[in-house]
């Protein structure tokens, strides 16, 4: 009994490491898809966050450490997806191109451009950035104590973690509860309506793709994190999985928090199967373990594709002369 406990106790933990980045950065393509944006660059902002912050973290670890430099750096990871978003709002919203493409080109240049400077600026031109983890938290004072909920949620865990649940709240709120979501919503279904009503669409837009690329620079750095130990200019695909999340989640919070949790436990059981005895034993390649969370991806996709509804407006450039 307590060995199937511990099993379950580090599911979840790691669960929660592979969740979480996936949550925050399928928030922040809501937020753009719901404005009426597309953003397929999500990958490529993910990758320009991790490494803008970890190279922050790598220049002063020797200075500082703990908490107070990955709070700063999950900042810096902010502020450069959103400054890097900007180049696909511009595109999108002033010179109302094709959006898919334009996410697409800045997928393409954010590892090149990541991999370039890495080598231009650090010694012996090597490409990874490599950083101490001082971050772990291996139980959260008095929370931590909690038969069971302690060992699921407040040991072993990182304050990222908490910092995507709050995301999850604010992200929810924000959307159905104040006047610039019902603004977002309207300008995602139906922009012409909305600027009948004296709402500026470009600004709204704009605000839209700045919280997705701030969301998702920091998913960059939340997915780096806990996982390893160096950057090398990849999320492994996670940008594209987070848009997978998002589809299933009907662009709504919630579901998108479930989407989540289910996607994050396929990519637990392909990257910690041999910590599961039952799944150790079975005469199954490792290769097989890893394409789970994409297996689980297209079947999901495959079955629910045909009562997705996007946003209207979404991926359609608004022309204000054209109403």
């Amino acid at each position: 009994m307590n060995d199937g406990l511990s099993v379950v106790y580090f599911l979840v933990q790691q669960m929660w490491f592979f969740s979480i980045p996936l949550l925050i950065v399928a928030l922040g393509g809501m937020f753009s898809e719901r404005s009426g944006v597309v953003n397929i660059a999500l990958e490529g902002i993910m990758v320009i966050g991790a490494f803008c912050s970890l190279l922050f973290i790598n220049r002063l670890q020797d200075i500082m450490s703990g908490q107070v430099l990955l709070l700063l750096a999950v900042l810096v990871a902010a502020a450069t997806g959103a400054m890097f978003s900007l180049l696909h709002a511009y595109a999108a919203i002033n010179l109302r191109s094709d959006q898919t493409i334009s996410g697409t080109a800045l997928n393409m240049i954010a590892p090149a451009a990541a991999i370039y400077v890495a080598r231009m600026i650090q010694p012996n031109h090597v490409q990874q950035v490599v950083f101490k983890n001082t971050f772990r938290i291996y139980s959260v004072p008095v929370l931590g104590d909690i038969p069971i909920l302690g060992q699921l949620l407040f040991q072993n865990t990182y304050v990222t973690t908490y910092i995507g649940i709050l995301i999850f709240g604010a992200a929810a709120f924000v959307l159905f509860r104040t006047k610039f979501g019902l603004r977002l919503r309207a300008c995602g279904e139906h922009p012409q309506a909305a600027d009948s009503v004296g709402v500026n669409v470009y600004r709204i837009r704009y605000a839209g793709v700045l919280i997705s690329g701030a969301l998702a620079g920091m998913g960059g750095l939340v997915f780096v994190i806990p996982t390893s130990t160096d950057f090398n200019a990849t999320v492994s695909g996670y940008g594209f999985l987070a848009v997978a999340v998002l589809i299933f989640g009907q662009w709504k919070p919630a579901r998108i928090f479930l989407a989540a949790l289910f996607f994050g436990l396929m990519k637990t059981i392909a990257s910690a199967y041999s910590g599961i005895p039952l799944m150790k034993d079975l005469p199954i390649p490792s290769d097989i373990y890893k394409m789970v969370p994409y297996i689980a991806t297209l079947i999901i996709l495959a079955l629910t594709s045909k009562n997705s509804q996007a946003p209207r407006a979404s991926g359609v450039p608004y022309d204000k002369g054209s109403r």
